[in-house]
């Protein structure tokens, strides 16, 4: 899976890369209390002549994240020979996910390849950033259920799951 560089929102702080790579905590700009609201996003193209288009789209969505309320962080992911991409973004809360998701920006991206693939979606909650087990998370529930049990040494262990399933989180 290749993955962008973390993307700042108003929300966070410059610390996303270096906690992801580190394993480090990385506090927040005025941060109110309650969980953080992690959304992971996987869409699957019908045919790769798609993923350029998506791709420009996506990144074009991306430069407007420094300026939307709410958002920590997020990164860009895509796995081309699988015809795969989508997000991991990190909001203070559901309202700011909400509004995302009602840009007109996005809701046009959703519009023009939503019958042209297959999109998967989870949200979870989280008490603290910690990029690094955001990532691993995230990624353990973007593996496919093959390579996800060879990761675990090839058994299905639902305590495993990082609290993640098909159907979106376990809490």
């Amino acid at each position: 899976m290749l993955r962008s560089r973390w993307c700042q929102g108003p929300a966070g702080d410059s610390q996303g890369d270096r906690a992801a790579s580190n394993g480090v905590d990385s506090p927040m700009r005025g941060r109110r209390g309650g969980p953080l609201i992690v959304s992971v996003t996987d869409f699957t193209s019908d045919a790769y002549r798609d993923l350029p288009g998506i791709a420009r789209r996506g990144l074009a969505l991306r430069r407007r994240w420094p300026h939307l309320d709410g958002a920590v962080g997020m990164w860009l992911w895509v796995e081309p020979w699988a015809r795969r991409c989508g997000s991991v973004s990190v909001w203070t809360g559901r309202r700011a996910l909400t509004q995302f998701v009602r840009l007109p920006e996005h809701v046009a991206i959703m519009n023009e390849y939503r019958e042209r693939g297959t999109t998967r979606s989870l949200i979870r909650e989280y008490e603290s950033f910690d990029a690094a087990r955001i990532l691993r998370d995230a990624e353990a529930w973007l593996m496919p259920d093959d390579r996800h049990r060879a990761a675990r040494g090839g058994r299905h262990d639902r305590a495993a799951d990082n609290g993640f399933s098909a159907h979106g989180p376990r809490f």
